[in-house]
């Protein structure tokens, strides 16, 4: 089942219920390719015997399950680890199985966030949260029982498809005349739009099996993000005010330096995601949600 690039593929896509999955659909559907979309109810990733049958027949895995509660984890590593590493291992073997492809969906998370350079793909990992330390082992999974795959990592997703930070800026924004956001974490805003397209293109030029980075080009922090948000509806952005990390207290340690690399796909003759200024501000434009 190794059908050439171009052809239309029939994928699955797992965690067909979340954010990114919202987008990638229709972007797949868009390329020419026939998509089983699975969500939580549909296919318990944690299931290998459920892994095994929903893969069969497929040429494209497309694994969006995640368990994406970063404070929660803190409490309940061993569900996470269910989800994030074993749910990736099950469908890494069901897909060596079916000779399918796999497309691993990763996070900036399995880095230690003190850097102060672009990520490289090949940077050693040391997460240091149990949201990390889970993707981490996913990964790994991955790459030990599908060698057939693209492991993609990313960060700081918003979009139409579920509750993310932007939109909770907008409803502050109405209900707050100040509110304080991070200014001491470093990332790149992704519109899911933006990685479903990339996903869509990865999968069509098909490079090197491997590890890339699908997050929006430049960089920000998550008080920049809100007051882009505020520009943008035309509101005073000097009304989001800064703190820091320590002062949330939260019970998982947030990475600094969010910023990955885009070497790898540049390198693959891939063009990396656009300014993240310019999605959010489509992103706004466009979306009736927002």
């Amino acid at each position: 089942m190794s059908p050439l690039p171009g052809d239309s593929l029939r994928v699955l896509v797992t965690g067909a219920s979340g954010m990114l999955a919202y987008d990638l659909v229709p972007a797949l559907r868009a390329a020419g390719h026939v998509v089983t979309p699975l969500g939580r109810g549909d296919l318990d990733v944690t299931d290998a015997s459920e892994c095994l049958a929903g893969v069969e027949g497929h040429d494209l895995v497309v694994n969006c399950a995640a368990w994406t509660a970063v404070d929660a984890a803190e409490t309940d590593e061993a569900g996470a680890f269910a989800v994030n590493a074993v749910g990736a291992a099950n469908l890494a073997r069901a897909a060596a199985r079916a000779k399918a492809r796999l497309v691993q969906i990763s996070t900036d998370y399995v880095f230690d966030g003190n850097a102060s350079a672009p990520y490289p793909v090949d940077h050693p990992i040391a997460p240091r949260s149990a949201y990390g330390r889970t993707k981490a082992a996913g990964e790994w999974a991955v790459q030990a029982l599908c060698p057939e795959s693209w492991i993609i990592r990313t960060a700081w997703l918003y979009g139409a498809g579920g509750g993310n930070f932007v939109k909770t800026m907008l409803r502050l924004a109405d209900e707050r005349d100040t509110l304080t956001v991070v200014d001491d974490q470093v990332g790149q805003p992704t519109w899911t739009r933006d990685l479903a397209d990339l996903v869509v293109r990865l999968v069509a030029d098909q490079p090197a099996y491997g590890v890339h980075h699908g997050t929006a080009s430049g960089r920000t922090t998550w008080r920049g993000l809100a007051q882009a948000v505020f520009e943008e509806r035309g509101l005073d952005p000097e009304r989001v005010q800064p703190t820091t990390s320590a002062a949330l207290g939260l019970p998982a340690p947030r990475p600094s330096w969010s910023v990955l690399s885009h070497d790898s796909l540049e390198r693959a003759g891939i063009a990396p995601i656009g300014d993240w200024r310019a999605s959010v501000a489509a992103y706004l434009a466009g979306s009736a949600t927002a």
